[in-house]
């Protein structure tokens, strides 16, 4: 029997059953991308691997503020301090830029303001920080959450006062020419030692409070037009009114778009 000349005389496939082996094909990778990514956060703080970018360490830090200028944070041995401001916008933007990366972050909650921070990745998806101890029911805005997109599936917080640890597997969205989304992004986040979203995707941002678009400067209104472009942005650290220690903070490029951002005017 002459295989081949048979196959090309079959039907083709129906389309859902052709959707639904996407599907599953899908579900299967992601499954596997979770395995995989599966950080050791025991021991903290935690070294920085081969490949690495550092973004915060007891030597120093790239970060600016939102106009791309210094920042005014306050920093000392044990990493830096959020500082408010009046309108809670004073958030630092990261000087290297990247598509899909892991991303690390350790950090410690205050009683004050509810422990309220955040990881903005890109500006605009976050993985939320938040005084959330001890809490029974969990929601969107609890600490290990996406904000806006899924609530946790653990309450993993330790208490205020005590070091805490993200590693996170972002991957962007994809975009046409136009800027539309034409592939969902996917977040895989472990905090404290417990997985707290399995790749959770993602289309466009949800909140209107996010760097981009409330407090935003001609800074960002340019990084925001190349991202559009490009899908490569930076992460952000929050300020949302409470004191959020941060330290050992760095950034492991999943693709070679990784780049040291330059502001050309």
């Amino acid at each position: 029997m002459n295989y081949r000349s048979n196959w090309q005389l079959s039907k083709p496939l129906p389309l859902m059953v052709c959707l639904t082996v996407v599907a599953i094909l899908g579900s299967i990778l992601r499954a596997q991308d979770t395995e995989l990514f599966r950080p050791d956060q025991s021991v903290l703080p935690t070294p920085a691997p081969q490949g690495a970018i550092v973004l915060l360490d007891s030597k120093g830090h790239q970060f600016l503020s939102m106009s791309g200028k210094a920042i005014d944070w306050t920093k000392d041995e044990n990493g830096l301090v959020a500082t408010k401001s009046e309108n809670r916008v004073n958030h630092v933007v990261s000087q290297w830029h990247f598509r899909d990366a892991d991303i690390h972050v350790e950090f410690m909650v205050s009683e004050i303001a509810e422990g309220n921070s955040g990881i903005y990745i890109h500006g605009n998806y976050e993985l939320q920080i938040f005084n959330s101890y001890g809490k029974k029911e969990i929601t969107e805005h609890d600490q290990g959450a996406l904000y806006g997109f899924s609530k946790p599936l653990v309450n993993a917080s330790k208490k205020p006062g005590e070091w805490q640890v993200y590693d996170i597997r972002f991957r962007a969205p994809r975009r046409d020419e136009n800027g539309k989304i034409t592939k969902t992004g996917s977040v895989t986040a472990w905090l404290n030692g417990q997985l707290v979203q399995d790749n959770t995707t993602f289309e466009e941002p949800r909140s209107v409070y996010h760097p981009f678009r409330y407090g935003t400067t001609d800074y960002l209104k340019k990084i925001w037009k190349e991202q559009l472009a490009t899908q490569v942005g930076p992460v952000f650290l929050q300020d949302h009114g409470s004191p959020t220690r941060f330290r050992n903070v760095w950034i492991k490029p999943l693709d070679d778009k990784a780049i040291l951002y330059k502001n050309d005017g």
